[in-house]
C-alpha cells in the first residue's frame, strides 16, 4: 500500500520542518543570526494512465491521465537575510551593520570567514579579534595608550592617543556581499564561509553603493520572530499528526484484508 510510504515522507518533513523551527527559537537571543525556512518538494509520481497517450485506433488523446504522487522531500533551507533590530550596548568595540555585507574574520587556517556577529574585542595584542580570538579583517591593532577608539559608518577606525590632540586613523573595515547570500556555508560560531552556490565575495566600504553602514555601540539581534515561529510549529505538529493519522488507516485497511475469511 503506497500510503503507508508517502505518509512516512510526510512525517519525516514535518520533522525536519520541526528540527528548523526549533533551531530558529533556540538562536532567537544569538547576536547577529538569520532565520531558516524549509522548501519542500513533491516526489516523483508513478503513471497509472499517461496523459497524452491514444486511447483508441481513431487518435483520441487521455486528456488528464492518472498519476500517483509517491511523497515528499525536503528540497532546501534557506536563509533568510532580513536585518535584524539594532541593540544599543554602549561598547566601542561592538559593531553593527545596518544594511548590506558582512565583516570579514581571519581564521587560524588563513581562510576568511564572514559575520554578522559583531561583538568585538581587542587580543592581548591590541588587535581587534572575536569573541573566539579570530582577527578581524584587515587586521587593527589598537595602540595600548590609546584612550578611546572611534568607528564611523564608514568604518574608518580612529583612536585617540595619549598626549595626543588629533585622533589617529589605525585602518578601515570593509565589508563583503556576495551574489547569493542564502549561497554561505554555515560553520558554527557565527562564522560563514564561501562556497560555490554563494558567489565571490565583493569587497568595499561600507557605507558605499551597495554596502550598509557601521554602526559603532550597537550589536544586531537575531531577526527569529517568536509569534511565527510558534505558529509555524503549530501548523508542523498538525501536519505531523495528519500524516500518522495516514498511516494509522492505512494499517486499518491492511488489517480488515488480513481478516477476510
Amino acid at each position: 500500500m503506497r500510503a503507508l510510504d508517502i505518509a512516512g515522507t510526510g512525517m519525516l518533513a514535518q520533522q525536519t520542518n520541526v528540527e528548523v523551527i526549533s533551531a530558529n527559537i533556540a538562536n532567537m537571543s544569538t547576536t547577529g543570526f538569520k532565520r531558516r525556512r524549509p522548501e519542500f518538494q513533491d516526489l516523483i509520481y508513478q503513471n497509472l494512465r499517461r496523459v497524452g497517450t491514444n486511447s483508441s485506433d481513431s487518435g483520441s488523446v487521455v486528456p488528464a491521465g492518472a498519476q500517483v504522487g509517491l511523497g515528499v522531500r525536503t528540497a532546501a533551507i534557506y536563509r533568510i537575510s532580513e536585518q535584524g533590530n539594532l541593540q544599543h550596548t554602549g561598547n566601542s568595540l561592538d559593531l553593527a551593520v545596518q544594511g548590506n555585507g558582512y565583516f570579514q574574520v581571519t581564521l587560524p587556517s588563513g581562510e576568511t570567514a564572514y559575520t554578522r556577529d559583531g561583538t568585538f574585542g581587542l587580543s592581548p595584542a591590541g588587535e581587534i579579534v572575536t569573541a573566539d580570538g579570530y582577527i578581524v579583517a584587515p587586521g587593527i591593532t589598537v595602540p595600548t595608550n590609546a584612550t578611546s577608539i572611534s568607528i564611523n559608518t564608514s568604518g574608518q577606525v580612529q583612536a585617540t592617543i595619549a598626549g595626543q590632540t588629533t585622533p589617529s586613523t589605525l585602518g578601515q573595515i570593509q565589508l563583503a556581499v556576495f551574489p547569493n547570500e542564502a549561497g554561505l556555508d554555515a560553520q558554527g560560531s557565527n562564522l560563514l564561509v564561501q562556497s560555490a552556490a554563494s558567489g565571490n565575495a565583493v569587497t568595499g566600504v561600507p557605507n558605499s553603493t551597495s554596502f550598509g553602514s557601521v554602526m559603532q555601540g550597537f550589536i544586531e539581534t537575531s531577526n527569529v520572530n517568536v509569534v511565527t515561529e510558534i505558529t509555524n510549529l503549530i501548523t508542523a505538529q498538525r501536519a505531523y499528526e495528519m500524516n500518522s493519522k495516514v498511516i494509522t488507516t492505512s494499517n486499518d485497511m491492511l488489517s480488515t484484508l488480513t481478516n477476510l475469511r
